[in-house]
């Protein structure tokens, strides 16, 4: 059975990005009977850049909620924050004393940032390294990442290497990288990937007066609503082939191409897509972020599970590091 391992940062609400790339195909996987499945909420990451301790807790009901919602079975698979299973931190020193400093300054997380090193916390700088503990903790087999995060995994699995090495013997897992070519990179509402940082996402979860008023910012070019348009240089078309069924998809191309079709119509078919598509969804994200007890216990009882993992792994790297029998 192969143990599959997923992590997503408490920095935001998920928007349509997260949900295409990430959620979406990690939940299908974990539907596989062959698969088990461990998701985390990285809340100790999200420190890096979200200090407002409310914020942030709100971050993380949203992210559980939206799990939930698009159906992770958290009774089959564990389900987790990951500041409630303190193993992290503790063997993540452990990883810190294995890793060279110039893995971490060539590590993409630090030198996007390296021009202007005062905005450059210590958290940023070894983030690569919590990550790594993060995922060797639970012996994972399959780590889905996007083509941003392959290098972090690289790095993991070097780190890991070198501390087998020393204590000759493999006590950590050697994790491999899936990676999704089709969603790799899914495009915001100014074309470029979507994302929180450039402020360009849909949050599928808004209100619909606030969900269509997102969809209509989507950048189109000046073509006419009269002439022909190009769907595949087109964002609304993108976004909409990534969720709509081939049907649909092919009618929208045929109403691109054959003139008479505005950008206008293209959106608000997007928009009623989304409301279509998630629906359901959408009612069971509502449901937990107004009961959040039922979701807070479903955290706790996941945070169980992966503590009882977890211990068993920081045992076998004490003793293997001469800190414990």
């Amino acid at each position: 059975m192969a143990r599959i391992l997923t992590g997503i940062q408490s920095s935001g609400r998920p928007h349509l990005g997260n949900i295409l790339g990430a959620i979406a195909p990690a939940i299908e996987l974990s539907k596989d009977p062959n698969n088990e499945s461990f998701f985390f909420i990285a809340d100790l990451h999200s420190l890096i850049t979200i200090k407002d301790g409310p914020l942030r807790e709100e971050y993380v009901r949203a992210i559980a909620a939206t799990w939930l919602a698009f159906g992770f079975d958290t009774d089959r698979n564990v389900f987790w924050r990951q500041s409630r299973v303190q193993e992290h931190t503790e063997l993540a020193w452990y990883l810190n004393c294995f890793t060279p400093f110039p893995m971490l300054a060539n590590a993409h997380s630090f030198k996007d940032k390296s021009e202007r090193l005062a905005d450059v916390n210590a958290g940023l700088f070894t983030y690569p390294v919590l990550q790594a503990a993060d995922i060797l903790l639970y012996d994972a087999n399959i780590v889905p990442v996007g083509k941003d995060q392959k290098q972090h995994l690289e790095m993991t699995r070097d780190i890991a290497t070198a501390l087998n090495r020393q204590v000759g013997q493999d006590i950590l897992v050697l994790p491999d990288a899936r990676i999704d070519e089709r969603l790799m990179v899914i495009p915001g509402v100014d074309g470029q990937k979507m994302s929180k940082s450039y402020n360009n996402y849909i949050d599928i979860f808004l209100p619909e007066k606030e969900l269509r008023k997102a969809v209509m910012k989507i950048m189109t070019d000046s073509t006419p609503l009269e002439e022909p348009k190009n769907p595949d240089t087109d964002i609304t078309f993108q976004l909409y082939s990534l969720i709509a069924g081939e049907p649909e998809v092919a009618l929208m191309r045929q109403n691109y191409e054959k003139g008479g079709f505005g950008y206008g119509h293209a959106k608000q078919a997007l928009y009623e897509m989304i409301l279509e598509k998630f629906s359901e969804p959408r009612r069971i994200f509502n449901y937990y972020m107004e009961n959040t007890a039922e979701l807070e216990q479903k955290l706790v009882e996941g945070e169980e599970k992966a503590r009882q993992i977890a211990q068993e792994t920081i045992k076998k790297v004490r003793k293997a590091l001469g800190y414990g029998s």
